[in-house]
């Protein structure tokens, strides 16, 4: 048997420990997916995480996904967009994205309904309103599902990033609280440094790059 890669080891790691935390509050820890946030890394190092076991690739950069999702073509992963969305890209990623974790504005709504009927969506809210972050606004939160709904969109949950330096529980709490008011089941939420945490508390997915492939250049 080939020895697993370094990024095939931490792929283990990550997943060794989605599953112990999920286990200490008494979830089934196949109720969290992972996805491999690949921003910067090159394609070499995204085929070991694939060979590893992971399936769901996600992206920041709209110029990076289009770049990367036709070499890895063959290995047919699942491509989330996990960036901030311009709506000028929204046409030429369509044909690669399986779920939009960005979107955040009306004015998204009527674009991904264009140019992909049905996308599966989730909304991502500013729940500490930092004005550097994308994210819709709480209370916008509502209004902006239900646009999306009439529109055909497949909003499936919801996204945040917790501010730094600050216990992200309070802000994952919030979250779930708001999803599950809404009838929506999934909640990502969690990255590299609070991901064990984020599963603690409810999320559905985390978002793990550093984890995976080491710091970034």
């Amino acid at each position: 048997m080939t020895a697993p890669s370094g990024v095939g080891r931490a792929w283990d790691t990550a997943l060794a420990r989605v599953e112990a935390a999920a286990r200490r509050v008494g979830r089934d820890p196949a109720s969290v997916r992972i996805i491999a946030a690949t921003k910067t890394v090159p394609v070499d190092r995204i085929r070991e995480v694939l060979a590893a076991g992971c399936t769901d690739l996600g992206e920041n950069r709209a110029q990076e996904l289009l770049a990367k999702a036709p070499e890895l073509a063959d290995a047919a992963p699942l491509w989330h967009f996990i960036g901030s969305l311009q709506r000028n890209k929204v046409k030429a990623l369509a044909p690669w994205v399986r779920c939009w974790h960005t979107l955040d504005r009306e004015s998204l709504v009527a674009d991904l309904a264009g140019r992909a009927p049905g996308a599966r969506v989730l909304v991502e809210v500013n729940l500490a309103a930092e004005p550097q972050k994308g994210g819709c606004p709480p209370e916008a939160l509502g209004p902006l599902v239900a646009s999306a709904r009439r529109a055909g969109l497949d909003v499936v949950g919801l996204m945040t990033v917790p501010p730094r330096g600050v216990d992200p529980r309070p802000w994952f709490a919030e979250l779930v609280a708001r999803a599950e008011a809404l009838g929506l089941p999934e909640r990502s939420m969690g990255m590299s440094e609070d991901f064990e945490v984020a599963v603690e508390e409810g999320a559905t997915i985390v978002r793990l790059g550093r984890t995976l492939f080491g710091d970034r250049d």
